[in-house]
């Protein structure tokens, strides 16, 4: 049975309040839970101290007994000092997204460009390659029919 510490959302329609509940990873998000450690609510201002209440030595003691913070439980335990969370990396996500379909459409172009540049190389490639064999074959048939001529 996989413990884990999330969030399950409570409140009314467009009136979001969550509970900071201990639940089995199988139950639904707002179902069974085991225990409620607190509550967030995401709508008040972040300096009011209202906006959090966490049962930090609670959730410390989820936590030896194997139960897993989710990633909005782990900002809270993060915040609090309590256990590191790893930074993400998302680059693209920050860039808007006209200039990220822009960027798209210019390497798509490059890209193309440097096919057509290298289908051009191939083919003078194979051009001279051919010039190449024409040669070589020229100059096999002239050695062998100087000796036949003496």
């Amino acid at each position: 049975m996989s413990i884990v510490i999330r969030l399950a959302r409570a409140g009314t329609k467009k009136r979001p309040v969550y509970h900071i509940v201990v639940a089995d990873s199988r139950a639904p998000r707002d179902g069974r839970f085991i225990e409620r450690l607190g509550y967030f609510n995401p709508l008040l201002p972040k300096e009011k101290t209202e906006r959090l209440k966490f049962d930090l030595e609670k959730a410390q003691a989820w936590m030896k007994k194997g139960a897993q913070p989710s990633d909005r439980v782990m900002r809270f335990l993060d915040a609090a000092g309590i256990k590191k969370r790893e930074k993400r990396n998302n680059p693209e996500k920050a860039i808007p997204r006209k200039e990220r379909k822009a960027t798209a459409e210019e390497a798509l172009k490059v890209k193309e460009a440097g096919d057509a540049a290298a289908k051009t190389a191939a083919t003078a490639k194979a051009a001279t390659d051919a010039a190449d064999k024409k040669a070589a074959a020229k100059a096999a048939e002239k050695p062998a029919e100087a000796p036949a001529a003496s």
